[in-house]
């Protein structure tokens, strides 16, 4: 539970972060408020990269368990000699 809020906390951060790049580039009359809209669009991305891997660790440590396509994917590769697992 603690991963998930955190991860939405981040997706907060990153909207936030769009919105006040948005205003800044409407705003962009002078040099300061291209900077500032640099500014915030360079901080989104990081924010989206730290996002990306939380995700990618947590799923490494098992916080996460994948399902769908990937999932049969997997449980066919761990057991080869078994039959095909039916969705």
């Amino acid at each position: 539970m603690l991963i998930k809020t955190f991860a939405i906390v981040i997706f907060v951060a990153i909207i936030f972060s769009l919105g006040t790049a948005l205003v800044h580039l409407v705003k962009a009359k002078d040099e300061e408020h291209s900077r500032k809209t640099a500014k915030a669009l360079t901080f989104r991305i990081g924010l989206s990269l730290l996002l990306f891997i939380i995700f990618a660790i947590a799923l490494l440590l098992g916080y996460f368990q994948p399902t769908g396509i990937g999932a049969h994917i997997q449980q066919q590769q761990l057991a080869p000699n078994s039959e095909p697992i039916q969705p």
